[in-house]
């Protein structure tokens, strides 16, 4: 067996390259001169298809995996449709976007980033918002994310970010996290990162669930007309329940309690009736005033500040029907922000101009051929009339010996179409400049937003926004990468950066120069745009036998009636009976609940009686209240609360009054009590 192995080894040796020293070249081994910019029409200007070095690395990167998506791999989708507040009229030409009588059915796919297909739901990551308009028009494509920017500038770094954040090749490890080296390397290094990083590390990337989380087209597209006047535009979704996140201790258990944790959330809440809502938002800036901030707004590491350019709301996405099959639908579904209808079009952001590339690209791959537009979740609800034939999945059967333009023999058909006749016409927007692959200077500041997220969050947030950094760099074993990316944060605040240089063991930044901005975007900060709502929350009641049937009924019946979903939990499951006889239906057993899994919890009684039941509720009760929920009890379940300090988030009445009820619930929709944490 040895020598086999001594074998395949020498067999292999020829194979194995070590890159360390080395310079960077194609893979034809032409060496590159430049590797961190796309070659562009000008500093400003559109990607350019001639820039070999970037369709190669893009295309390798693109056909990586198989099949599942190299990136947004762990998803859930849903049904629904759109409907328009107002005519947008006087700003695009959108069909879609014209007639608030029209409903416009959508597909909308929810994903985690960095994970396998089998990763939990619950890790921290950017998530994925992606929705699918099946117009009359054709279909548009709004693929985005639930953060409003993005790592990197320019669609060539995006391998690089994503192998850093993957697991480690030489182990594969760890999955679905960036607490590791290779990523926080990436950080130190490539310091446009910071903005994204910032928001990467609050609660935004824990959210409570997809139907409490925000989502962000991300880039500058543009709206046009029909008079021809194009305005720049970015994309908001606003969940209706408001923005909501878990907290990191409860979201890593929920991964190993619950790795289906949000999709298991989507999916139920549609089949109770709980449909999820978004309103539709966006912000529009004039071309004349293109140069008008201190920012540019290309830029995808920057977002335009909701106080400076308002959200201007449109209309509302409702959420009403789960799939029949994951596989043909969730995983089959292809977007592409390429697909788009007339009235949007793009700008030289220049990751935007990537990605209009790649989205097909890896589409070729992971779908099998050309065709993938005729799978069932990809058609159109329109017609499409074209000469693509053949390939692999083509289930098309053209008649005619026509597949060419121009033609006479079917008169030339299918001909184009006048914008008149609505026809796709492409901005014609005045490009100019050398070839060069430069990013434009207006793209150097990689600080003074991450500065400005930093200043609008409350002190919570800021909390734990050191708390994250904290553990993610400590996961990082190198020393060396520890200190470096301590150093990037003390660019944006050096109090934050010494904070963290303490928790991971590491020297605060030396003769590195602070951001200097004061300015705040209260807009950003989840506390300052809390909504109050109890609406679909979860509420786990902990009962036992013998417990006080009337009361337990009341507050029951007043949880439901405000529309809480609220669930029983004792330490078997069956029937329970009241102390006059009611009873009730268990839910769950301690062994298959978790109070990581509820919005909050109240302690009926009933469980005393039983010593090992009793150190279950106890358990599940301290725990729901280490993670700042409202904790209610009545009753002798008051005895399972007895050592925990009174604050406004703890209900506890051994006869409740008939205000408990709603003492409760006001508690509930503060979703956390956050004054347990100083």
């Amino acid at each position: 067996m040895a020598n086999n192995e001594n074998s395949k080894d020498k067999q292999l040796e020829q194979f194995r390259v070590n890159n360390k020293g080395e310079k960077l070249t194609t893979n034809q081994g032409v060496r590159v001169s430049e590797g961190e910019h796309s070659l562009k029409a000008g500093e400003r200007g559109p990607t350019l298809m001639e820039d070999f070095h970037f369709r190669e690395k893009m295309t390798h990167f693109d056909h990586e995996r198989i099949p599942e998506r190299i990136v947004h791999a762990r998803g859930f989708a849903a049904y629904g449709y759109f409907e328009l507040y107002q005519s947008m009229k006087e700003y695009t030409k959108a069909g879609f976007l014209q007639d608030p009588s029209v409903k416009t059915p959508v597909f909308v796919r929810f994903s985690t980033v960095a994970g396998s297909r089998g990763s939990g739901d619950s890790v921290r990551d950017a998530r994925g918002f992606a929705t699918k308009f099946y117009t009359e028009e054709g279909n548009y494509d709004l693929v985005g994310n639930n953060i409003p920017v993005f790592f990197i500038q320019d669609a060539i770094k995006f391998p690089d970010l994503v192998h850093s954040f993957k697991p480690e090749p030489h182990n594969e490890m760890p999955q679905a996290a960036t607490a590791h080296d290779t990523f926080w390397d990436f950080f130190s290094n490539n310091t446009e990162a910071a903005h994204m990083v910032m928001w990467n590390m609050s609660d935004r990337a824990i959210p409570r669930s997809y139907r409490m989380m925000e989502g962000f087209g991300v880039h500058t597209f543009r709206f046009i007309n029909e008079q021809g006047k194009a305005r720049f535009v970015k994309f908001h979704w606003k969940p209706v329940l408001g923005v909501k996140s878990l907290v990191w201790d409860e979201a890593q258990k929920i991964a190993g309690k619950d790795p289906d944790f949000h999709r298991r959330d989507l999916w139920e809440a549609i089949e109770m009736g709980d449909y999820p809502e978004y309103e539709l938002g966006v912000q529009m800036i004039d071309e004349e005033d293109e140069f008008s901030f201190d920012f540019d707004i290309l830029d995808p590491t920057k977002l335009w500040p909701e106080e400076d350019v308002p959200v201007k709301i449109i209309g509302k996405m409702t959420l009403n029907r789960n799939v029949d099959n994951v596989f043909a639908e969730t995983e089959q579904v292809a977007f592409h922000p390429g697909h788009v209808v007339p009235g949007i079009d793009f700008s030289n952001d220049p990751l935007l101009q990537g990605r209009l590339f790649s989205y097909t690209d890896t589409q070729l791959i992971r779908l099998g051929g050309p065709n993938f537009h005729e799978l069932p979740i990809n058609r159109p609800v329109c017609p499409y009339h074209n000469n693509q034939r053949d390939g692999y999945g083509r289930m098309t059967i053209n008649t005619g010996p026509v597949s060419y333009h121009k033609n006479s023999i079917d008169n030339n058909t299918p001909a184009p179409a006048s914008e008149e006749e609505g026809g796709h016409a492409h901005y014609q927007e005045k490009v100019e400049g050398r070839k060069v692959q430069r990013r434009s200077d207006s793209f150097k500041d990689h600080y003074s937003q991450a500065k400005m997220f930093w200043n609008s969050m409350t002190d919570v947030e800021k909390e734990h926004i050191t708390e994250a950094f904290s553990f993610e760099i400590g996961k990082v074993k190198s020393k060396d990468i520890r200190q470096q990316s301590v150093n990037v944060i003390g660019s944006i605040d050096a109090a934050l950066a010494a904070k963290v240089a303490d928790a991971v063991g590491v020297n605060p930044p030396k003769d590195v120069e602070e951001s200097n901005v004061t300015k705040e975007s209260p807009a950003v900060s989840m506390e300052k745009n809390k909504i109050k709502g109890v609406a679909t929350r979860k509420i786990a009641i902990l009962a036992g036998n013998g417990f006080h049937g009337k009361d337990v009924s009341k507050i029951t019946k007043e949880f439901e009636k405000a529309g809480t979903r609220p669930e029983i939990i004792s330490n078997k499951q069956g029937v329970l009976k009241g102390d006059d006889g009611t009873e009730i239906e268990v839910d769950h057993t301690f062994l298959t609940a978790d109070s990581v899994l509820f919005d909050a919890v109240y302690a009926a009684g009933g469980l005393n009686e039983d010593p090992k039941a009793k150190k279950q509720a106890v358990s599940f009760m301290h725990e729901a209240f280490s993670h700042y929920k409202t904790i209610g009890a009545t009753h002798d379940g008051v005895d399972f609360i007895a050592d925990l300090p009174a604050d406004s988030g703890l209900i506890s009445e051994t006869s409740p009054s008939k205000d408990f009820a709603d003492t409760f619930l006001n508690a509930l929709a503060e979703h956390r009590h956050w004054n347990r944490q100083f």
